[in-house]
């Protein structure tokens, strides 16, 4: 095929979005489709014969008929106009099985790293991080300065990060 396919498109690429507008498909639609058009030209270019004489006929023969096509999916497929807050309602907010699998792996290796770690670090950082108690309160019930709880803490989530690591 000897067409110069960045030419033509812009030269009738909005000509050919139009014709699809006119024929009742919307003006994104029209995009698409027309983009469309020029994907489907490249990726299987008509036959030598066809090639030589028209191209902006066929270029125009291929929208229509892609248009054709999406309008009679269309037609198959009932069309239900959505509010966004109804949409979103419909939404499954449910992980995927992939990421429910991946979570409970992490899950799995945060437990094991929060045994291997000594118990005065261990109780700080499950005090600081689950029970939601600040440096401070925690530097009172462990009896330690509050740089020292910082230190502890510090050195269980490297602990953890290095062990969560190995599955990333």
């Amino acid at each position: 095929m000897s067409w110069d396919i960045q030419n033509l498109f812009r030269k009738h690429a909005s000509d050919i979005a139009q014709s699809l507008r006119r024929r009742g498909i919307s003006q994104d639609m029209a995009a698409d489709l027309t983009q469309d058009t020029f994907v489907r030209v490249i990726a299987s270019p008509p036959a030598e014969e066809t090639a030589s004489h028209n191209p902006v006929g066929y270029l125009f023969r291929v929208a229509r008929n892609l248009g054709i096509d999406h309008q009679r999916r269309e037609r198959r497929l009932p069309y239900v106009d959505l509010a966004p807050e109804a949409f979103a309602a419909i939404a499954d907010r449910a992980p995927s099985p992939e990421t429910a699998v991946y979570d409970r792996q992490r899950l799995a290796l945060t437990q094991a790293a929060l045994a291997e770690l000594p118990e005065r670090t261990r109780r700080a950082f499950e005090m600081h991080r689950m029970d939601e108690m600040t440096m401070a309160a925690v530097a009172a019930e462990l009896g330690l300065s509050v740089s020292r709880v910082w230190t502890l803490i510090r050195t269980a989530y490297e602990h953890i990060d290095a062990r969560l690591a190995n599955i990333e």
